[in-house]
């Protein structure tokens, strides 16, 4: 193992490139950058990096959408288990689900973002946001923004809310217990949905994002109205829209865990939970089996995506993390972004389990400009081992 007087922490032999690619990064940002890189392959922890004043490794950092990788594994288990069945109509599990046109979308359908429900007419309270159960009860009776299944939209403030319905109602658990039970605790992994407060002292709140004045007149030309659809989806028309840059930093939001955004980890906890999932890790078999790995990282909604008026591609409640962010990547390569710049995914044919949080908000939102010049470092350093 290797050290670096800039960039903290290690990294195993054949991984030196990675170290020196962070520090490249890190010498070129801003003076106060704070972030931690980590990664795993074949379920042993390769790299293990952080910089910045007052970080280390157990610094917990609020991860937003890279949330939805754990409320979805624990779906893709219920799955596994024969608990759900992703060909079930949600109204199965879910009776009150079925009015204003929602009776006949399917669980599969759900998890592919094709639900049409990216929101309510009236938007989401503050206090909402920080409780699924409330959050799925407006969604209920919300008639879909489109019709659902024709179409897909990326659900960033509602998916897990909606999932998780779903899995309550079929287990009498919330997502959040049993991703405790099933996936944190056994692991002791530092990826918490539900921070204790005996662990707030480690929380780093969020910091916004510092745009250059080109980026400001680029996000100006990209504004959106209150009541479009990439507005509505980000609960912008609510009488109190929310201001996404500071939402881990709602003491409610951490301590509850929201599953679409409400997650709190260190980069060891994310690359930890991929690593799990795919590989043995401290003498446990991997979580998922391959057939159901092959399940949820395949691709199931791909082209225009309404909401984020682009291309994208989701697989079920995870993203297609190759086809959306980085090229190189295997087949099947299953994670999330968050929106201050974190990313975290595994890639099954590679055994690479890759986890990476960032203090400050990054623009313009989703995975960091930076990781893909770490990823990459890390994927190629994999390869040759």
């Amino acid at each position: 193992m290797t050290q670096d007087s800039t960039v903290q922490g290690t990294v195993a032999e054949g991984y030196e490139a990675v170290r020196e690619e962070f520090a490249a990064f890190v010498a070129g940002e801003q003076p106060d950058y704070e972030g931690q890189l980590c990664a795993y392959v074949d379920g042993r922890r390769v790299v293990d990096l952080w910089a910045g004043e007052g970080v280390d490794a157990g610094s917990l950092y609020g991860v937003f959408s890279c949330t939805k990788g754990a409320a979805h594994l624990v779906t893709a288990l219920l799955v596994q288990d024969g608990t759900l069945e992703l060909d079930r109509k949600v109204t199965y599990y879910w009776p009150e689900f079925g009015v204003e046109g929602k009776s006949t979308l399917t669980l599969r359908d759900l998890l592919a973002h094709r639900a049409g429900l990216v929101g309510t007419d009236t938007g989401f309270s503050p206090a909402e946001l920080a409780d699924d159960r409330a959050l799925a009860e407006r969604l209920a009776d919300q008639r879909p923004f489109w019709r659902p299944g024709s179409a897909f939209g990326y659900h960033a403030l509602t998916m897990g809310a909606l999932t998780g319905e779903v899995i309550r109602r079929a287990t009498g658990h919330t997502v959040q217990e049993l991703y405790e039970e099933r996936v944190r605790a056994p692991y002791g992994l530092d990826f918490h949905l539900g921070l204790p407060a005996s662990r707030e002292p480690r929380f780093r709140p969020t910091q916004p994002m510092l745009p250059t004045p080109a980026q400001l007149a680029e996000a100006e030309l990209r504004r959106t109205g209150p009541h479009t659809l990439p507005s509505i989806a980000r609960n912008q028309h609510a009488p109190t829209p929310t201001d996404l840059e500071s939402l881990p930093n709602d003491r409610a939001v951490r301590a509850s865990g929201p599953a679409s955004v409400g997650g709190v980890a260190s980069a060891r906890g994310l690359a930890g939970m991929y690593a799990a999932m795919i590989s043995e890790v401290d003498e446990k078999a991997p979580l998922l089996k391959n057939d159901t790995l092959a399940e949820f990282g395949q691709p199931h909604s791909a082209g225009h995506d309404l909401v984020c008026r682009a291309h994208a591609v989701f697989g079920l409640g995870f993203e297609c993390t190759a086809e959306t962010w980085h090229p190189f990547l295997g087949a099947g390569t299953l994670g999330h972004c968050g929106a201050a710049g974190s990313q975290a995914f595994a890639d099954p044919r590679s055994g690479l389990a890759y986890g990476y949080t960032r203090r400050r908000f990054a623009y313009p939102g989703g995975a960091a400009p930076e990781n893909d010049r770490l990823a990459a470092a890390v994927h190629e350093a994999a390869l040759k081992g």
